[in-house]
C-alpha cells in the first residue's frame, strides 16, 4: 500500500533531507511543523523496517490532537494504534511511541530506554534537564540513523537552551557543532496554510510588538512571557575596554553551593554601570568562592562587595554565617536588599533607553552567562510582577545583578574610593592584621590592590 507523502514546501523538504544528529525546525508560528513531524516519522518507519521512534510533547492531550488522531487516518492500512501502550505499530515492524513530559519528573519514565529517533515537538516547552535526559535515550546497536528532530518557537522554559544550541550556536567542549542544524520556517513558507486561511497572517501582524516579533518574524531575542523585554543585545552588550581607575568598582554576587555568580561592575561619572567581569561556577566551598571574588578585582580596590541578606544567616552547627566565613578569607560583604519586585524594577530602570538613546547598564561581551540568562527570564505565572524561579539555572546571574541595582537606588551618596591611599606601610599592616583589622582598613580605604 502506498503512503500519501503530500507536497512539502521548500523548508519542509530541507527538514526531511537533513541528516545531522540534532535538527531543529521552526522559529515562527504557522510554519507547518506538526505536519512535517508526522510525515518524517512515517517516512522513517517505512524506510527502515524495525526502527524504534519516540514522539514527545508536553502533555498527552496535545500529542493526541496534533499527532495520534491525524496519524490514525493517514496510516490506515500501514500501521495500527495500540492505545494501551500509546504506540503506533507498523506492519513492517517499526514502532512509534507517543509520550509526554508535563512535569520535570515525567521524563524519568524514559530513562534506560533506547530509541533510534526522537521527535521533540515544541521543544521550548521542555527544560534542559528533560532534553538532556531524552538525548541519553538516543542510542542503539544497529545501523539505523540516530537523530533527534526538534520543532520550536521562541518562548517557554526551554527558550534559553534551544537558542544557545541552534540560534547562537554556543557549544560546550563536549558538543560537536557539526551535529546541530537549524532550519528556519515562517508562515510565509507554509503556502498551504496561507492559501486556506488568508486571515492568519493579518492576525499575526496585528499582535502586540513582542508577540509579533516572536510569532510572525521568529525573533529569538523577544518572546511572549519574557520579563526583560527592554534587553537589546545591540544596545546593552559592548566590547570590553580599559576601565579608568577613578571609576567606582563593585562586586555583586549570588552564592550557594549550586552556583557562584559574581560580577565586577564599574560605574562612571554619570552613573552608567558597566558589568566588566564574570565568575560563574558551581560546587565551590566558601574559601574557593572568596578566592574567585578576590580575582575579580585584583588590580583595583572595590567600593563594596554586595551580597544578598541570606548570607548573614547563622549556621546552627558553627554559629557563623557565610558572610562571617567570607570575612575570614578576606572578603568583607555588604548586605543588599532582598525585595524581589522592587529589585527587578531597578534592573528594568537600568536597561531602559534614555533620551540620549543609551541605557544606564552595559555588559561586556565576555560576561556570557549574564548575557545568556537575563533575556531568558520569564514572568512568574502566579506573581505577574515577579520573575519565575524556573528554570532555576537562569536566575543566578540576574539575581546577582539585581543585588547591585537595588543597592544602588537605596543608598544615597555612594562612597568614593580614595585614589592612591594604599601606601606601602598600610599594605604591610593589612597583610599582618586579622580579619577585623582588614575589615576596618577596607572600610576606610577601599579594597587594596592584589
Amino acid at each position: 500500500m502506498n503512503y500519501d507523502f503530500g507536497s512539502p514546501n521548500t523548508r519542509q523538504e530541507e527538514f526531511f533531507r537533513a541528516q545531522e544528529r540534532f535538527i531543529a525546525y521552526g522559529g515562527a508560528r504557522g510554519g507547518g511543523k506538526s505536519w512535517a513531524v508526522r510525515k518524517k516519522a512515517a517516512l522513517l518507519a517505512l524506510q527502515y523496517p524495525g526502527i524504534r521512534m519516540l514522539l514527545v510533547r508536553r502533555t498527552l492531550p496535545e500529542v493526541r490532537e496534533n499527532h495520534i488522531l491525524p496519524l490514525i487516518t493517514e496510516l490506515k492500512g500501514l500501521a495500527e494504534y495500540k492505545k494501551s501502550e500509546e504506540v503506533m505499530l507498523f506492519t513492517c515492524g517499526s514502532r512509534l511511541r507517543f509520550g509526554y513530559c508535563d512535569n520535570e519528573t515525567d521524563v524519568t519514565r524514559y530513562q534506560g530506554q533506547e530509541y533510534d529517533v526522537i521527535f521533540l515537538d515544541e521543544a521550548t516547552q521542555f527544560t534542559v534537564y528533560q532534553y538532556n535526559t531524552l538525548t541519553a535515550c538516543l542510542r542503539g546497536a544497529n545501523s539505523f540513523p540516530k537523530r533527534m528532530y526538534l520543532t520550536c518557537n521562541p518562548g517557554g522554559v526551554g527558550h534559553d537552551w534551544v537558542k544557545r544550541l541552534f540560534i547562537d550556536r554556543k557549544f560546550t567542549p563536549t558538543e560537536n557543532s557539526q551535529n546541530y542544524r537549524f532550519i528556519p520556517a515562517r508562515v510565509y513558507d507554509n503556502t498551504a496554510l496561507v492559501a486556506q486561511d488568508t486571515g492568519y497572517i493579518a492576525m499575526l501582524q496585528n499582535l502586540p510588538e513582542d508577540l509579533r516579533r516572536a510569532w510572525l518574524d521568529g525573533d529569538w531575542n523577544v518572546f511572549a512571557g519574557q520579563y526583560f523585554k527592554e534587553f537589546r543585545r545591540e544596545l546593552h552588550v559592548t566590547a570590553p575596554f580599559s576601565i579608568p581607575r577613578h571609576w567606582n568598582r563593585y562586586v555583586t554576587l549570588d552564592y550557594g553551593l549550586d552556583m557562584l555568580a559574581a560580577y565586577a561592575v564599574a560605574v562612571d561619572e554619570k552613573g552608567t554601570a558597566y558589568v566588566e567581569k564574570e565568575v560563574y561556577e558551581s560546587g565551590l566551598i566558601v574559601s574557593e568562592a572568596a578566592q574567585r571574588v578576590k580575582m575579580l578585582l585584583c588590580d583595583t580596590p572595590a567600593t563594596a562587595v554586595l551580597a544578598p541578606p541570606d548570607l548573614w544567616n547563622r549556621r546552627q552547627e558553627s554559629g557563623k554565617s557565610v558572610a562571617d566565613l567570607f570575612a575570614e578569607y578576606g572578603v568583607l560583604l555588604t548586605r543588599t536588599g532582598n525585595e524581589r519586585i522592587p529589585g527587578w524594577l531597578a534592573v528594568k530602570e537600568r536597561l531602559r533607553i534614555s533620551e540620549e538613546g543609551l541605557p544606564r547598564l552595559r555588559i561586556f561581551e565576555s560576561c556570557i552567562n549574564l548575557i545568556r540568562t537575563l533575556p531568558g527570564l520569564q514572568y512568574d505565572p502566579k506573581r505577574p510582577n515577579d520573575v519565575a524561579n524556573e528554570p532555576h539555572e537562569l536566575t543566578h546571574a540576574p539575581d546577582a545583578l539585581r543585588g547591585f541595582c537595588s543597592w544602588w537606588i537605596s543608598v544615597p551618596g555612594k562612597p568614593t574610593p580614595v585614589a592612591g591611599s594604599w601606601s606601602g606601610d598600610l599594605l604591610e599592616d593589612y597583610n599582618n592584621t586579622d580579619a577585623a583589622g582588614r575589615a576596618y582598613l577596607e572600610a576606610k580605604y577601599g579594597r587594596p590592590p592584589c
